[in-house]
C-alpha cells in the first residue's frame, strides 16, 4: 500500500513550488556547465578516418555534410550482438528513437550521425524497419577505439574549422541517456543553442530565441 500522502490542492501546490526552487537551481546549473562545456579546449584530429556511407567510402570531415558541427552517437549493431543481424542494440534503439527532428539541428549548422560495425545493407534494412531518418555510417577503422566507443556506446561532438577537424566534447554511460531534444544535443556542442541569452565566447554568432523556430518542413522556405 502506498505511503504517499493525499493532500488538498492548496497543500499540493505548496509542495510542488518547494520543489520548483530546485528544479529552477538545477537549469541553472545546467546551463553553467553548457557555458563551460563551450569553452572546453579542443583536441585536433589529425588522423585519418574512413566510413562506408550509401554513397560510398568518405572521411569524417565528409560526415559534417558541409556543417561546421557534428554529433555522431556509436549505435551497437554488429556481427556479435545477441540480436544480430534482425536488430540493434535495445539501448542504443531506444536512444535512436527518442532523437530529434534533424531539421531542428541542421538550421543551427549541426548534423546528427550514427555510427555501426555493420555492413550498409543491414543498416539499411534496420534503419527502414525502424523509420529513423538519421543518416548512418560503418566503422571501417579504429575511429572507435581512438574516441571512446569501442566496447560502449557514447556521444562525440566535433566542430571544423574549414577543413580542420576539432573533438569538442564526449559523453557516454548516463550522460547519452538525456540526449534527444534538440536542446540536449545543442547543449552539447561547442557553439550550443547559439542564442542570444547564453553564456558563450564572443566569437559565437547568436540570434533571439524562438526567432528561428520553425515547423520542420519550413526551413528551407524561409531560409
Amino acid at each position: 500500500m502506498s505511503t504517499i500522502s493525499v493532500v488538498p490542492a492548496a497543500e499540493w501546490e505548496t509542495a510542488r513550488q518547494e520543489l520548483l526552487i530546485k528544479e529552477k537551481e538545477l537549469t541553472r546549473a545546467r546551463d553553467a556547465l553548457a557555458a563551460q562545456r563551450r569553452r572546453m579546449p579542443r583536441l585536433r584530429v589529425d588522423k585519418s578516418y574512413t566510413f562506408l556511407t550509401p554513397n560510398g567510402p568518405v572521411g569524417l570531415l565528409d560526415l559534417f555534410e558541409g556543417r561546421r558541427q557534428l554529433i555522431l552517437y556509436r549505435f551497437f549493431f554488429e556481427p556479435g550482438l545477441k540480436s544480430w543481424p534482425e536488430a540493434g542494440c535495445t539501448g542504443c534503439s531506444m536512444m535512436a528513437d527518442q532523437a530529434a527532428h534533424v531539421s531542428h539541428l541542421h538550421v543551427r549548422d549541426t548534423t546528427l550521425a550514427y555510427i555501426s560495425r555493420a555492413p550498409q545493407d543491414d543498416i539499411a534494412r534496420y534503419r527502414s524497419r525502424m523509420g529513423w531518418d538519421v543518416p548512418w555510417h560503418t566503422i571501417t577503422d579504429d575511429f572507435d577505439a581512438d574516441h571512446g566507443v569501442d566496447e560502449w556506446h557514447g556521444t562525440n561532438a566535433f566542430l571544423r574549422e574549414g577543413d580542420d577537424v576539432y573533438r569538442t566534447y564526449f559523453v557516454n554511460n548516463r550522460g547519452d541517456e538525456a540526449l534527444g531534444s534538440t536542446w540536449s544535443y545543442l547543449d552539447l556542442t561547442a557553439l550550443g543553442r547559439q542564442e542570444t541569452w547564453e553564456d558563450s565566447p564572443a566569437d559565437v554568432e547568436q540570434t533571439p530565441p524562438y526567432e528561428w523556430w520553425r515547423l520542420h518542413d519550413r526551413y528551407e522556405a524561409t531560409a
